[in-house]
This record gives structure tokens, C-alpha cells and sequence, in this order.
């Protein structure tokens, strides 16, 4: 029997996946499968900060992983896109494998995402939040802005590819 993937939560469909923060630490056990990484991706440019980030290499995870541009307390830069890589890695998790979502603190844009995945789950939408926060964090989902995306995302995604 393989290790559990620590961390994790079940989904209402049974679907695991682990949130997190990405400076807490690792949980101990197997490593991610795939990660789902919310903020600006490593290669990314952020004008006068971008010096400051040059100085010391960008985190990258020692799996694959994707990355969706996602300002702190914001929603994603580009909803269509952001959306489909949701529910890609859902479908991922859904397959087995082990998959993590993380932003810098696991809470905002994580809590959001997890949200969403409730959603593809058969979550009904209207409780998508309440279900984050009693699941992952109590937190979780933090701005109006978040919570109106939820709403977009459950009705705008393609339920057909989720499953």
C-alpha cells in the first residue's frame, strides 16, 4: 500500500488533494505527483522587483507543475485559462495522483481553487466557500472578489471535461 499523501483532503466525490502554503514546509511523506501553483510563475518579470527576485533563484518544485498568474487577494489574471488548468489538475487528482495547490500562504488563492474543485466535485456552488472553510482552512477564500470568482468559475467551466 503506497504512503498517504499527508496534508490532503477528500473532496465531497472522494477526489484527494493537498493545499497548502508554499512557506510552510513540505509535509512529510511522498512528494506531489503535480502541483497547481497560484502567483507569478517563476520565469515571470515583475518590473523594479524583478531585480530584487533575480538575486536568488525563483522556487521550483522537483515535480511537474503548472503555474497560473494569480495576484495576492485578487483573481486570476486570465479567468478562461485559469480555469481550465483547475480542471486539469482536478482531473489529475481525480485519476490518483497525487496533487498538490499551493500559494504563498495556502489560503486566498488556494482556498479558492480548493472552492472550485468542490465544485467539479458535484459540490453545489452557492456552498462551495462554507465547504472550504469547514474541509481546509477556516479562512479560507479570503476576498468578495474570491468568492465572485467561485460563482464564475461553476458557471463557466465545462463540466463535461471534469469528469
Amino acid at each position: 500500500m503506497s504512503e498517504p499523501f499527508m496534508g490532503a483532503i477528500a473532496l465531497p466525490d472522494g477526489t484527494v488533494v493537498r493545499g497548502r502554503g508554499r512557506r510552510e514546509p513540505l509535509p512529510a511523506g511522498p512528494p506531489p505527483d503535480f502541483g497547481l501553483y497560484l502567483g507569478h510563475p517563476p520565469d515571470a518579470r515583475h518590473g523594479g522587483l524583478g531585480r530584487l527576485l533575480r538575486r536568488r533563484a525563483p522556487w521550483q518544485p522537483d515535480w511537474p507543475a503548472d503555474w497560473i498568474a494569480w495576484p495576492d487577494f485578487r483573481t486570476p489574471r486570465d479567468h478562461r485559462h485559469a480555469a481550465a488548468k483547475i480542471t486539469a489538475a482536478y482531473r489529475l487528482a481525480r485519476s490518483g495522483r497525487r496533487v498538490e495547490v499551493a500559494c504563498t500562504g495556502g489560503t486566498g488563492r488556494t482556498g479558492t481553487v480548493i472552492a472550485c474543485m468542490a465544485v467539479l466535485a458535484g459540490h453545489p456552488a452557492d456552498d462551495a466557500v462554507a465547504w472550504t472553510r469547514r474541509h481546509y482552512r477556516p479562512r479560507a477564500v479570503e476576498t468578495p472578489g474570491q468568492r465572485r470568482w467561485i460563482a464564475w468559475f461553476a458557471h463557466h467551466h465545462d463540466s463535461s471535461e471534469a469528469t
